[in-house]
């Protein structure tokens, strides 16, 4: 045990903390599974332990921005830095999200068969292209690229669960609710009509997970804009998740499903948070070609 602590540095631990903390998020996914049995509007919406499994993977997000930085500044020693990283990022940013969308969307009781099955492939799509955009980042660091190939895990992360929550709290917010009142015997039960966006999250999970294993270049966060807007997106989120948290105390029954007070504001910061991870995907290739000047820098992806 003395011999294993020896070859780690400040930023392994760091990472190993950022892996303890996916691992906090996927326990607090299972408790939540006994409050989602009942059906999203009556009650589903009320469970603290979905937004406390989000605050878990953001702030493994928020460690794996500053563990690479420090690797490089205070750690002499690099003999795990790479493989506990790797495992760290699978656990919190690939294992971690998939099932809480599972859990979130599943419908325990209420979802067809049909949506089961597509949402748990959709939930193995995002873990396996998870591992292999992980597995090819060994490559990229020891590349002198300046930028990432494909979708970071990080990236993928905040991308699923900025579209989650706005997805998940919609309905709540009384914002729309008969654009979203929908009969869709398929997926969730004959004669039920269903003021929710979930079918959404089918085809985000697929694309977010195309993306991770995509040769889209894209660009790395230090020294740009980029990194200042990221920043914005996590403070964003953030507060989303923190205000919902403190909101679920107030919620009640209405019309158009669990109505909590105040939730305005937190769909309004999810929707910004997917615009902008949005706008990195679509963009980040002109940063890239407008910094071709810059040299490369060996930046951690996680």
């Amino acid at each position: 045990m003395k011999t294993t602590y020896r070859m780690m540095g400040i930023a392994d631990f760091i990472t190993l903390f950022n892996g303890l903390l996916g691992t906090a998020a996927i326990l607090f996914i299972i408790l939540a599974v006994e409050d989602l049995h009942q059906p999203y509007y009556q009650g589903g919406l009320k469970t603290h332990y979905i937004w406390l499994a989000m605050l878990c993977i953001l702030a493994s997000v928020i460690g794996d921005i500053i563990d690479g930085p420090i690797a490089r500044k205070y750690s002499k020693r690099k003999l795990l830095g790479g493989s506990l990283d790797i495992m760290s990022d699978c656990l919190s940013f690939c294992v971690a999200p998939a099932l809480l969308i599972f859990v979130m969307f599943g419908r325990w009781g209420e979802a067809s068969p049909f949506w089961t099955v597509s949402l748990a492939i959709a939930s193995c799509w995002i873990i396996a292209t998870g591992m292999l955009r992980l597995a090819r980042f060994q490559y990229e660091q020891a590349s002198d690229l300046n930028y990432f190939v494909g979708l970071s895990s990080p990236a993928n992360a905040l991308l699923l669960l900025s579209f989650a929550g706005l997805i998940w709290i919609q309905p709540s917010t009384g914002l729309g609710p008969e654009l979203t009142t929908w009969d869709c015997s398929i997926c969730f039960g004959k004669g039920t009509a269903k003021p929710y966006f979930d079918f959404l999250i089918l085809p985000i999970m697929f694309i977010s997970g195309g993306l991770m294993i995509s040769d889209r270049p894209l660009s790395k966060l230090k020294g740009s804009i980029v990194m200042k807007l990221s920043m914005l997106q996590l403070v964003l989120i953030l507060v989303a998740i923190t205000h919902t948290l403190m909101h679920t105390m107030d919620s009640k029954q209405g019309k158009y499903g669990t109505e909590v007070a105040g939730l305005e504001l937190s769909f309004f910061l999810f929707v910004v948070s997917a615009i902008l991870v949005l706008a990195y995907i679509i963009v980040g290739e002109r940063v890239i070609e407008s910094n071709d000047s810059v040299e490369p820098t060996s930046i951690s992806e996680e």
